[in-house]
């Protein structure tokens, strides 16, 4: 048997969701079977984000990414906001939910911090499955996914294994690395994984570059109503620590950040984790990104453009960081 599983790719969540997929998978679903899985990346671009051709394994499983209607999508995992490109994939979703055999198998609930943590739910509350083995991993997810911790300075200063695995993981350009550290993360703690040779000589140059983009971003900041604006577009970076600017800006309710990658241009706008903003007072952020095509979680988004549309990328970030800021001073 051949599972073919399909993963936010980049991401410290997308990858630990389908690492606890496969361990779930194995232990609960073919119960002693030893399929071949195979892993492949996803990421939002603009555009088709799925390609129908590659959904070619006798199962086909996505996590952590937005559904798919296509009837060779076998599970489907996800926590999102903005997890339906269209009103008729959420009609189809909700179709699905009404077949008893369909709704065991996709599986939707936003309340949850990662889909890590949701699919380790799903998994022991209706399958059995046993997740005390992999609860330091839960664990991180939810640090990692939910912005939860204790300080901007515990986000940025790279302490823990799980926080430079996430830095090597959002930077890797070599797209066997991911999949090959996949199986690894449900199989031992992760400072095990982050010593295994083809990991640990990644971290040295990354832990520079983080550096350097510190750097950068605190050259380009411009910080005004609680909102930071920053454009490194200039320098094709594959990808930035998102907290940086309330390392730089702890006071700051919003950042925008416009950069620009091998295969779009992007736009993320977050929200201060530690901010002391009422929540109920804030914008959500999923709402304004969907606007542009993108999307994400009330308290962050992004929005992708193709890498030659700088331009209209650029334009929407004026748009978006001028509503932002005057949402704060009316808020203020």
């Amino acid at each position: 048997m051949q599972v073919r599983v399909f993963y936010h790719d980049k991401c410290f969540d997308g990858a630990c969701s389908a690492s606890l997929f496969t361990r779930f998978h194995r232990e609960c679903v073919v119960k002693g079977a030893a399929p071949d899985y195979e892993y492949h990346g996803l990421v939002h671009r603009a555009g088709a984000l799925f390609n129908e051709n590659d959904f070619t394994g006798d199962e086909n499983a996505i996590v952590d990414f937005k559904y798919s209607a296509s009837p060779k999508i076998t599970w489907w995992f996800d926590h999102h906001l903005s997890a339906f490109l269209t009103p008729a994939d959420h009609e189809n979703f909700l179709d699905c939910q009404r077949d008893p055999v369909c709704a065991r198998q996709r599986f939707y609930d936003p309340k949850y911090i990662s889909c890590t943590g949701y699919l380790a739910h799903i998994a022991a509350t209706q399958f059995g499955f046993d997740t005390a083995p992999v609860a330091d991993l839960i664990h991180w997810a939810n640090i990692v996914d939910g912005a939860l911790y204790e300080s901007p300075e515990s986000a940025v200063e790279m302490a823990a294994p799980a926080m430079k695995l996430t830095l090597i993981i959002e930077a890797t350009q070599d797209p066997e690395f991911i999949p090959r550290l996949i199986p690894l993360l449900t199989e031992m703690p992760l400072g095990e994984v982050l010593e295994q040779p083809f990991v640990a000589g990644l971290l040295p140059p990354l832990l520079e570059q983080h550096k350097r983009a510190i750097e950068l971003i605190r050259e380009r900041s411009e910080f005004r109503d609680g909102t930071i604006f920053f454009d490194i577009s200039d320098h094709l970076l594959e990808g930035f620590n998102k907290f940086i600017p309330y390392y730089l800006y702890p006071q700051a309710t919003y950042s925008i950040g416009l950069s620009k990658s091998s295969f779009r241009t992007k736009v993320a706008v977050g929200s201060n984790p530690w901010t002391k903003a009422d929540p109920a007072t804030m914008v959500n952020l999923a709402q304004v990104c969907e606007r542009y095509g993108g999307g994400g979680h009330a308290r962050v988004g992004a929005i992708s453009f193709p890498p030659d549309r700088e331009d209209q990328a650029r334009e929407a970030s004026k748009v978006i960081v001028a509503e932002l800021r005057e949402a704060e001073r009316d808020r203020q």
